[in-house]
């Protein structure tokens, strides 16, 4: 199964994440199918966010299941993180 979840980046006390498609059985930090964007929590809110959002589409599609932490955030920049439902 694919799961949609962020990758920790960056250094110690300077957090950095990338979302990623992942296979469930891979660790966090683990091998990727598809980088889908970043999140960055430590800068303003207009840059704090970058996804591609045709690709998140496409993987929650195709049944993909976003994580709660990636749930939110794509409830931020307005995809419909419910897995499998139309999207346009």
């Amino acid at each position: 199964m694919v799961v949609l979840r962020l990758k920790r980046m960056g250094r110690r006390h300077r957090p950095f994440y990338r979302l990623n498609a992942m296979d469930k059985r891979a660790p966090r930090d683990g091998r990727v199918i598809e980088e889908l964007g970043w999140f960055d929590p430590l800068v303003d809110d207009d840059k704090q966010l970058n996804f591609k959002a045709d690709r998140i589409k496409y993987w929650l599609s195709v049944g993909a299941q976003p994580s709660d932490t990636v749930r939110g955030l794509l409830k931020r920049i307005d995809v419909d993180p419910t897995p499998g439902t139309p999207l346009s």
